[in-house]
């Protein structure tokens, strides 16, 4: 099972944007997958979920996490980083299952000119802690604002054929 983490829980993000943009690109490539939108999180999850505890809420976030064998993170880039309340979730789930010896892709995205290239490298590092094996090719997605048309879909001809060329390696993957 496939499930692409939308690594913000900022509402109306670009980078919710994007992981429907790849969603779409997989299926269309015969791949089923699900969306994991991080506005979706209990609102009171440091409280409710941290440290062995499991609200119901997050009890079904839990098990699709469990079932899923590969992951694309799409990730926006915080303050030279990868946002808190992805670090918050990785930590609310259960270890070692939910990760440890699965696959995962990466896609930084920024405002900026570097596409979270920081970001995208300290969240390796926490990937490789889990033991969560991460594709080699890795995408950095900067300037968003000017990559996304009116439609909220990537456009331009060069972003177009390199998630293309990521999305058949990580259906290989």
């Amino acid at each position: 099972m496939v499930t692409i983490i939308s690594g913000t829980n900022r509402p109306n993000s670009n980078t919710l944007k994007i992981a429907k943009y790849y969603q779409q690109e997989l299926e269309a490539k015969g791949l089923k997958t699900n969306l994991l939108d991080l506005q979706d999180l209990p609102p009171n999850l440091i409280g409710s979920d941290l440290y062995g505890q499991r609200s119901p809420e997050f009890q079904k976030l839990q098990q699709l996490i469990s079932q899923t064998t590969k992951f694309i993170f799409i990730i926006p880039e915080y303050n030279g980083s990868f946002p808190g309340v992805l670090k918050v979730f990785i930590d609310a789930c259960a270890f070692p299952e939910s990760f440890y010896d699965k696959k995962a892709c990466l896609v930084g995205v920024s405002s900026g000119k570097y596409g979270n290239i920081r970001g995208i490298e300290h969240f390796n590092g926490v990937c490789g802690y889990l033991h969560l094996n991460v594709m080699p090719l890795r995408l950095h997605i900067p300037n968003i604002k000017s990559e996304l048309n009116e439609h909220n879909t990537l456009f331009r001809e060069d972003t177009l054929k390199f998630t293309a060329e990521q999305i058949t390696k990580f259906i290989a993957y």
